[in-house]
């Protein structure tokens, strides 16, 4: 009987060895806060857009907006799309607009960044701009004090490009190894002459970009559009890691839930100004106790208690017995 040939395949070059992307939805397909719609970015506060991602900017100088979008490479259905509204040419020393994603230290703990053993990580994404140059980002830790700026070439304008950029571990630094932030990474859009650094090399101070990139929030109604965007151990990029949706739907509500189902309550008070408890257990494990917001058909709500499993929420007011009311609900326990 003649044995088989064994052939020798490069790991990159298949698809078969899964749970190694550190980026939860980062083929940009779960959008529970935001179904699509566009969202205006014009202010200092951070801001969720698709679920995990966050965006940024500065009040009334430069402004874009932000949404899920279907215009994709092959093999994705989404992507995350910045369109330039308000330019900003100008850019001051501290000031930054950028995309950015959190990864929670508990996911990050094996890397062993900030010792001598900590490992290499090559960060790949797909992108396409109007706009053509040098761009920049950032790995940052959470107390923004030591940072690693990164560039990469957009050639050609309205064109999909896939880019893959190796960071080698820091081996000093702190990096939160618990469930609070651990590895932040951004993608600049625009950064004053104090947000940018070296390329390729870590710095203890807050890069968010790197030095001599190109600004895309410069240039009136530009486009951005990344997707496919991937993180993982060792010095070579693999294919994207497509998780099936119900799996990356769990991962983002660990940190988030939006829902939208109706549940009833019955008020047992023979009389006016009765209320009923209801407990919800979240479809997931949280990462914390989250914030709260409900919306009822009648009456006030009161969440008497939040854990990481779910919440006990009281429904009253001046209602009367056997009231039904419906309710659904938000929980935030976002990095």
């Amino acid at each position: 009987m003649a044995l088989s040939k064994i052939t020798n395949t490069s790991m990159a070059d298949t698809a078969i060895h899964g749970r190694r992307n550190l980026i939860i939805n980062g083929a940009m397909i779960i959008d529970q806060r935001n179904s699509g719609s566009s969202v205006t970015i014009n202010s200092g506060n951070e801001t969720y857009v698709t679920d995990r991602f966050i965006c940024r900017g500065e009040t009334s100088d430069g402004v874009f907006t932000a949404e899920q979008d279907t215009t994709t490479p092959d093999d994705f259905k989404n992507s995350f799309k910045i369109t330039v509204t308000t330019a900003d040419s100008s850019i001051g020393a501290t000031q930054s607009y950028l995309i950015r994603h959190r990864i929670e230290g508990q996911n990050i703990s094996y890397l062993n960044w900030g010792f001598a053993s900590a490992q290499k990580c090559t960060l790949s994404f797909y992108v396409r701009s109007s706009v053509t140059g040098t761009f920049g980002g950032s790995f940052n830790n959470s107390a923004f004090n030591k940072s690693y700026p990164f560039t990469y070439t957009i050639s050609t304008a309205d064109t999909w490009e896939r880019k893959v950029i190796t960071v080698d571990g820091p081996t000093d630094g702190t990096w939160v190894t618990d469930n609070g932030n651990g590895i932040i990474i951004g993608w600049s859009l625009g950064a004053g002459s104090s947000r940018v650094g070296t390329a390729g090399a870590w710095a203890s101070t807050n890069y968010q970009g790197a030095t001599g990139q190109t600004n895309l929030i410069a240039t009136n109604s530009s486009t951005f559009y990344i997707t496919g965007i991937q993180l993982e151990v060792g010095e070579q990029a693999t294919l994207f890691e497509h998780r099936s949706y119900g799996e990356e739907l769990a991962l983002c509500q660990r940190y988030f839930i939006e829902d939208d189902t109706v549940y009833r309550a019955y008020t047992n008070a023979p009389a006016d100004n009765g209320s009923r408890a209801c407990n919800f257990y979240f479809p997931t494990i949280m990462r914390a106790a989250p914030s709260m917001t409900a919306a009822v058909d009648a009456g006030t709500v009161t969440f008497s208690s939040r854990t990481i499993n779910g919440i006990a929420m009281t429904i009253g007011g001046s209602v009367s017995g056997n009231t039904t009311f419906t309710s659904g609900y938000t929980a935030d326990a976002e990095l």
